[in-house]
């Protein structure tokens, strides 16, 4: 019988998927649409996702346009984006926000360098412990016999690789972002 690496493995596919996404939602100084995806506002009582409700759109480098489908929640949208974390002035000019991307400083760039730090060693401890519960499944099996003890020893060196290679994605995900960063 050999261990069945596939649900590990399409655990660890998600986690680098959702590290990933958060990363997109990360502002360096180019205009982003992805820095709204978190965005939500009010729409008739229902938290609604700012990126549902407008056509947003990146009119230059530095400068994002949301057109609302919907006139009536320029305002409730303007209002969610000053409270959320994006730290940009919203600019409203009654019909579209406009949201203007300022150069970012060496000090900024080295403080959103380590939130891109932290996001990846979060994604790193996500790895491991997917990690130590497929280890921990191999070796419920062995005790129930479904494994040998060589199969067992094979399947942790077979975990072991995988999340090294996935470890190693990561990283290399990381130091684009970085280096798309501190470029700037």
């Amino acid at each position: 019988m050999k261990f069945n690496t596939k649900p590990m493995e399409e655990r660890m596919g998600k986690a680098i998927a959702s590290f990933e996404s958060t990363l997109s939602t990360v502002r360096a100084s180019q205009a982003n649409p992805g820095v709204l995806s978190r965005v939500n506002f009010d729409y008739y009582g229902s938290p609604t996702p700012l990126n549902s409700m407008a056509d947003v759109r990146v009119s230059d480098a530095r400068t994002l346009t949301i057109t609302p489908y919907d006139a009536s929640t320029l305002k409730a949208m303007e209002k969610a984006i000053l409270m959320s974390d994006v730290g940009i002035t919203p600019m409203n000019d009654g019909k579209v926000i406009r949201l203007a991307f300022p150069q970012l400083t060496e000090e900024r760039r080295r403080e959103i360098k380590k939130q891109v730090q932290k996001y990846a060693e979060d994604a790193k401890v996500a790895i491991r412990n997917i990690r130590r519960d497929a280890n921990e499944d191999a070796k419920k099996q062995k005790k129930d016999g479904i494994l040998t003890e060589d199969e067992q020893k094979a399947a942790e060196k077979t975990i072991q690789d995988i999340t090294d290679k996935n470890i190693k994605k990561i990283e290399e995900i990381q130091a684009k972002k970085e280096k798309e960063i501190m470029a700037i």
